[in-house]
């Protein structure tokens, strides 16, 4: 059924989000890709996982993670982009160090977890369905949806409307303004590396609950596909990573539904180079776009 489809792809695409959130952000200020990302998702899976399992209850386990790959988050960039953001022009050394960091994290991983794949314990999460206008909705679905609107929202009014989120816009618009009017820098990168840590690390809980699968390198194809949305929504742009996150989710469902699933990628990057043709910065990004908007 077509609508269910959609409906299963608005899950998955509102998860892409919440990963992609994270990554345009970092990009948004910085101007640095964090390759380091895809295993900072996969470590709030981790850490949620051996939380639970140790007999911790499930909503205290999601807020450690979120906590844990914060701090994963906060460790990135002291290690891979602030010794290479002194030097100068560090594009290209800060994305070869992060995807070290990467390595780093997902060799960590897979000795801790001996290469298998995990499982959340039956009865974490209740199982539970609804129909609703013709369609099958699960309880643990519609946790998701409300959980990535209210973050969306929160983390929109905290970069429009708070001293801090001007302070992030200042300093994605001109760094070096921004400092010479007191904004302390260093500790916006910190702030902003640790938010888009602790959304990743939901997003690996989130993805680790939907599919009840988890295992080291299940980061990666997600790293890939935000790398996709965050080109199509246009670099830097919140909002574009938003609208491109849930039409990929719903591409991705419709092409599994109907084609065969060998074909998803495929289609996915056919849909990049055609947007690329049309709007090179993406659908809602231009030239002088940052965090949460554009260059005033």
């Amino acid at each position: 059924m077509l609508s269910q489809q959609i409906l299963n792809g608005l899950v998955t695409g509102s998860v892409y989000a919440l990963f992609s959130l994270g990554f345009t952000l970092i990009f948004g200020v910085q101007k640095l890709l964090n390759f380091a990302h895809g295993a900072t998702f996969m470590a709030g899976a981790f850490i949620a996982y051996y939380c639970t399992i140790s007999g911790m209850p499930f909503l205290l386990a999601i807020g450690l993670s979120m906590v844990a790959t914060g701090v994963i988050g906060i460790v990135v960039d002291l290690v891979a982009f602030r010794p290479l953001r002194k030097r100068g022009n560090a594009e290209f050394p800060a994305l070869v160090s992060s995807i070290g960091v990467d390595l780093v994290l997902i060799s960590i991983a897979q000795q801790v977890s001996k290469t298998q794949v995990l499982n959340f314990p039956f009865g974490t999460f209740p199982v539970k369905f609804f129909n609703f206008l013709g369609l099958r909705i699960s309880l643990l679905q519609i946790v998701i949806l409300a959980t990535v609107a209210v973050l969306v929202v929160l983390l929109i009014f905290y970069l429009k409307k708070t001293s801090f989120g001007r302070q992030v816009r200042a300093v994605a618009t001109n760094e070096r303004a921004a400092a010479l009017l007191g904004v302390n820098v260093q500790s916006v990168f910190l702030q902003t590396f640790f938010i888009a840590g602790a959304l990743a690390g939901l997003a690996g809980v989130l993805i680790g609950l939907l599919f009840n699968s988890m295992q080291f390198l299940m980061g990666e194809p997600y790293m890939l596909r935000a790398f996709v949305v965050v080109v199509i929504g246009g670099l830097g742009s919140v909002p574009g990573a938003i609208v491109a996150s849930l039409m990929l989710g719903v591409m991705q469902s419709l092409t599994v539904a109907y084609l065969p699933s060998g074909l998803t990628d495929a289609i996915i990057f056919t849909l990049l180079f055609i947007v690329l043709l049309i709007r090179p910065n993406g659908l809602f990004g231009d030239a002088n776009a940052v965090a949460g908007g554009t260059r005033q």
